[in-house]
């Protein structure tokens, strides 16, 4: 599918307004630092995840024994980025499963979910650097923010799903593929389906 601006466009600040913790669904892109391509490579239009893109992809999928709030959609771990789908369903007493200990009303909120994500792969990418020989990267493994967009409806839903599906076909024209050329931060990125936020 091709990238539709009306769809997949939004302001370049996070909306004031909105309860992040709010039940329904969120189409989140996270990068990492500096574009690094450290988790696999695509070959034939198919992701060939490597053993860090591989400990990304289940760190992600085992989110919701984390989070009971949180419930998986479509998603793709691709060189440099992942695309994903998560729904948030409103729990009124949530046990949690692991040692993170939020405080606060957005304890289940987007923020804290993929900020415990960024910091459970972070350190797991350590000890493969460390043990296996990974890449290392300088400085931090995730950009420090991460894309993200409420999805409204039914055919936002089905769109985007087909966006992340197919997303492996098109890396050669993503605007986060390594040889292509970032805007500023507060700009759009090329073929990108969301700009930054901040």
């Amino acid at each position: 599918m091709s990238y539709d601006p009306e769809l997949h466009h939004r302001r370049s600040i996070r909306l004031g307004h909105y309860d992040y913790s709010q039940e329904g669904y969120y189409f989140i892109t996270l990068c990492v630092q500096n574009r690094a391509c450290l988790f696999g490579e695509i070959a034939e239009d198919k992701m060939e995840l490597n053993p860090a893109g591989k400990m990304i992809h289940k760190n992600w999928n085992e989110l919701p024994k984390r989070f009971l709030n949180l419930k998986m959609d479509e998603c793709v771990v691709m060189p440099n980025h992942l695309h994903g789908i998560v729904k948030l369903s409103q729990i009124k007493s949530v046990q949690r499963l692991d040692q993170f200990k939020p405080s606060g009303t957005l304890e289940h909120s987007i923020g804290r979910i993929f900020q415990a994500f960024k910091s459970i792969t972070t350190h797991e990418y350590i000890q493969g650097v460390k043990q296996n020989h990974w890449p290392s990267f300088s400085g931090k493994l995730w950009q420090r923010n991460y894309w993200e967009h409420v999805i409204t409806n039914e055919y936002e839903l089905y769109f985007i799903r087909e966006y992340i599906s197919h997303n492996p076909e098109k890396w050669a024209s993503d605007g986060l593929f390594s040889d292509n050329k970032l805007q500023s931060p507060q700009g759009r990125i090329q073929d990108s389906p969301l700009r930054l936020s901040y």
